[in-house]
């Protein structure tokens, strides 16, 4: 929660959010980010969470489940799906969650705005909010694939907007929001309600604002952990946890912590030179710690690797941070608060400059005849035809076959689906490369059922077997 640095501050104005300039401006985000996906997700560029949350959605008022995870619960906990299950059950379409994403995205800005408003000048507001909708780190989560992360930046940052301004039921509201987004909220809202109950100790709303959800997620936390992932977990450990399961090094501990100490660096400078580093110019940036911690203490370096969805983690706290201190500043000298807020805006294109998080050269291409021939023969598919394939085809499948799965990752893994469909247009595709491993089973175990240019649909004996194709009679 917020620290003395706000509490010692009257509240002055309400935060008001009624700004043409600054909705036109998400708006403008929400558009643009969903027009960039929608190239994305036409030119198959996306990989396999895509398609693993939109069947996830799709069953929200079923199994909760996809097939390459099998129970969701079991992975996560993320009640915040059945609202997208909602939407996709209208709109029937990976794009959905397309959209529900670029428009989380743009809703990150305004609460930003609404703090630094609350106590400064309007120019420094709409300057905050610019550097949110231009900020790196959170264009790289829109614009990857679905992820539940993708939501989190705006949930905590309306939560703490509301926090802040003593709205005791937004705050209510808010903070359920984020607990249903995923089960690390928990953790951090609970370290975060500890932290503003001691901050706000001499405001009885605040302080007991912070207690109840510093409570309440910390009982969700030990519900999930207790009771809701080892009944819906099938496997002895929670895979997550595969991101914490450090092992030796290969090349010495010595390169290890070097090479780690320079990746994490290279991560937090990423993060913070676009902001100034203002946000540690509060003390509200002790709130964001855990979440940082969570995707720096991983031994996979996806986890802070720019441009992935874990960003999403500690955004919301991060901007809750800077938006205080830069308030504070612009309280004190407005111009030097825009000063250093242009500063920041030319920091955020610089960095999409040199290390674009969106990775256009590979995700941008314009709709080609290999993504048409692809679709085509998708779309002539049998309804809810049990194949597994790579995640070109995977992820426009996803919405409407529940049986369609991803290929395995090595030929230790088994191959039980009735088909199996490969596109060698794409070479690139990474369970296509992976399934080299293993192309003599599927050669063996398998048949030519159709062909068309490099896309090929096998079957399996077993199943031909078992269901002979029907012969119109002569």
């Amino acid at each position: 929660m917020a620290v003395p640095a706000a509490a010692a501050r009257s509240l002055g104005r309400s935060g008001d959010l009624c700004d043409a300039v600054l909705w036109g401006a998400v708006a403008a985000y929400a558009l643009l980010y969903f027009a960039l996906g929608y190239v994305k997700y036409a030119a198959h560029r996306n990989f396999v969470d895509l398609g693993i949350f939109t069947q996830t959605a799709v069953s929200a008022f079923g199994c909760f489940c996809n097939p390459i995870e099998g129970s969701h619960w079991a992975f996560h906990f993320s009640p915040i799906l059945y609202v997208i299950g909602a939407v996709v059950h209208i709109w029937h379409s990976a794009l959905a969650l397309v959209a529900i994403q670029a428009i989380a995205g743009a809703l990150t800005a305004p609460p930003i705005y609404g703090i630094v408003r609350r106590y400064a000048d309007r120019k420094s507001a709409l300057l905050a909010a610019f550097v949110v909708l231009l900020y790196p780190p959170l264009a790289g989560v829109v614009f990857n694939d679905f992820h539940e992360n993708g939501l989190a930046p705006a949930a905590v940052a309306w939560l703490l907007w509301a926090f802040d301004g003593g709205y005791a039921g937004a705050t209510l509201l808010f903070a359920a929001l984020a607990l249903a987004v995923k089960e690390d909220q928990a953790l951090f809202l609970a370290v975060a309600g500890a932290i503003g109950a001691f901050a706000y100790r001499r405001d009885p709303l605040r302080m007991r604002l912070a207690v109840v959800v510093a409570v309440a997620s910390a009982v969700l936390f030990i519900l999930y952990f207790a009771l809701v992932q080892p009944h819906a977990n099938v496997n002895p450990n929670w895979a997550p946890m595969r991101f914490y399961g450090w092992s030796a090094p290969t090349g010495g501990l010595g390169a290890a912590i070097v090479s780690g100490l320079l990746q994490r660096t290279g991560y937090l400078l990423l993060a913070f030179v676009p902001l100034l580093f203002i946000p540690f110019r509060s003390r509200a940036i002790a709130i964001a710690i855990f979440p940082l911690l969570e995707v720096l203490a991983s031994g996979m370096s996806t986890t802070f690797t720019m441009g992935s969805h874990y960003a999403g983690a500690w955004i919301g706290y991060v901007f809750f941070a800077f938006a205080l201190a830069i308030a504070t500043i612009a309280r004190a000298d407005a111009r030097r608060a825009h000063r250093m807020l242009y500063w920041c805006i030319a920091l955020c294109v610089v960095e999409f400059a040199v290390a674009d998080p969106l990775h256009p050269g590979y995700f941008l291409h314009p709709y080609a005849a290999r993504d048409a021939r692809l679709d085509r023969f998708l779309n002539s598919l049998p309804a809810r035809i049990d194949v597994a394939t790579q995640e070109e085809a995977y992820t426009h499948l996803a919405a409407t076959d529940p049986n369609a799965t991803l290929l395995p990752e090595s030929a230790a893994q088994p191959l039980r689906a009735c088909h199996i469909l490969t596109d060698e247009d794409y070479p690139e595709s990474v369970r296509l490369i992976e399934m080299n491993a293993y192309a003599s089973r599927v050669t063996r175990a398998y048949v030519i059922a159709r062909r068309d240019g490099e896309i090929s649909l096998y079957e399996s004996r077993a199943c031909r077997a078992a269901n002979p194709p029907a012969h119109s009679p002569h």
